[in-house]
């Protein structure tokens, strides 16, 4: 290292790195109208309803996604407002509501998952090598006892175990 150059900051690279691909995701679903949390959401709810074989409460759907209660609550709503979600009383319990996805947001969600798939594959092509990116991104989010999708565009019939492995990024 030289006089002229700073040690290089891993947050520095972090953040930058988040900042490109945060930018090629939002060019990705544009075609389709969704902001990246409402994609986060359907693409999660889509997991939920099509690989786990559940339909989630808005509680257990936040939860999973990482995101905030009252947020996910908006866009969702935003979602059902789009004709790709519906929000329906649980039978269990008279305070939650399940959601379902309309036959047009399982659509939507399967076409913006493999965009946003395909644009993951784009920009994690840079690393020199990226599979073991995803136990250290595990790591660093926090998320190692979280149920994760392997895979979103490859459903699995449901078992009841738990998947572990590989969770979207850009939660």
């Amino acid at each position: 290292m030289t006089t002229k150059q700073a040690p290089l900051s891993l947050g520095f690279l972090l953040g930058h790195a988040t900042l490109r691909w945060q930018r090629l995701i939002v060019a990705a679903l544009r075609p389709f109208d969704l902001t990246h949390v409402q994609f986060v959401l359907l693409a999660v709810l889509w997991w939920f309803v099509t690989v786990v074989g559940e339909r989630p409460s808005q509680r257990a759907l936040a939860e999973q996604a990482g995101t905030d209660p009252m947020m996910t609550s908006q866009v969702v709503r935003a979602l059902e407002r789009k004709g790709l979600l519906v929000r329906r009383q649980d039978p269990a319990d008279s305070r939650a509501l399940q959601l379902e996805l309309t036959p047009a947001g399982k659509r939507l969600a399967v076409k913006a998952i493999a965009v946003v798939e395909a644009a993951d594959a784009e920009f994690f092509a840079a690393a020199p090598n990226p599979q073991p990116l995803a136990p250290a991104l595990v790591a660093l989010a926090g998320l190692e006892e979280k149920r994760l999708p392997t895979a979103l565009t490859q459903p699995k019939a449901s078992t009841g175990s738990r998947t572990a492995v590989r969770r979207r990024p850009g939660r």
